[in-house]
């Protein structure tokens, strides 16, 4: 497994939960990072406690994912800043509404503007800067990606979209040398869900659920692994996956 000493990483949906975690792993890991999420104020005082804490330079993008110019221009500006690219981290999401019948067409475009066209911008702006580098591109796709969600099924359904661009897109440019993983949580203890009622970090107790540093170091993992990192990570407590799927 390589080192990600001095290696340079984009994480999206960085201002909270998976992707603030994500962000203080890979930083520990000595990896210079660029920061994108809607929250300008929380990325710039997540990039001032990374630098001081571990020595890395971090370069701050407001944007929305849904946004196909947010991907083009963070990308662009980070090679610009750092010379190369070497790890993507696709992890920006949302859940919105319900079942279908009571789901409103604002709920079901969010999801998909976030969740999948977010995806396919930040992978297509990412894999020529991927390529060149060798790089690993990470995206975080969910249990509900893998097993049927009747309580949400649109949502599942963009996590199953999820994992099946991210097979799609590994059989494609495996052979340029860019790895591709997507990483599969359970619930996981975050801000998520707040939309809807109470956030994940309130409806579940510490040790019940997954943690996101728990998912933060499987990211890291993978993109510590590159090319011999596995296709598919799922990260889940045993134990309590019947109480939760």
């Amino acid at each position: 497994m390589a080192s990600l000493e001095d290696a340079t990483a984009i994480v999206t949906g960085a201002s909270a939960g998976i992707g603030e975690t994500t962000a203080h792993e890979l930083a520990e890991r000595g990896v210079d990072l660029t920061l994108v999420a809607r929250r300008k104020e929380r990325l710039a005082s997540l990039a001032e406690t990374l630098r001081d804490a571990y020595d890395v330079d971090v370069l701050v993008h407001a944007g929305d994912v849904r946004e196909r110019s947010t991907s083009d221009t963070a990308i662009e500006a980070t090679v610009d800043r750092f010379g190369s690219l070497d790890v993507v981290v696709a992890n920006a999401g949302l859940g919105r509404g319900g079942d279908v019948e009571t789901m409103t067409d604002e709920e079901f475009h969010a999801m998909q503007d976030t969740n999948v066209d977010g995806v396919f911008y930040l992978t297509r702006a990412a894999l020529p800067a991927l390529r060149a580098s060798e790089g690993s591109l990470l995206l975080v796709g969910s249990f509900a990606g893998k097993f049927p969600r009747p309580f949400n099924p649109v949502y599942a359904a963009t996590k199953w979209w999820v994992r099946g661009f991210a097979q799609s897109v590994a059989a494609r440019v495996g052979d340029d040398g860019v790895a591709v993983s997507v990483i599969n949580p359970s619930e996981v203890r975050t801000e998520f869900g707040s939309a809807d009622g109470d956030p994940f970090e309130e409806r579940f107790e510490p040790g019940t659920v997954t943690e996101p540093a728990e998912i933060a170091e499987a990211i890291a993992f993978a993109a510590a692994a590159g090319g011999t990192a596995p296709l598919e990570i799922d990260c889940y407590r045993r134990d309590k996956l019947a109480d939760t799927f």
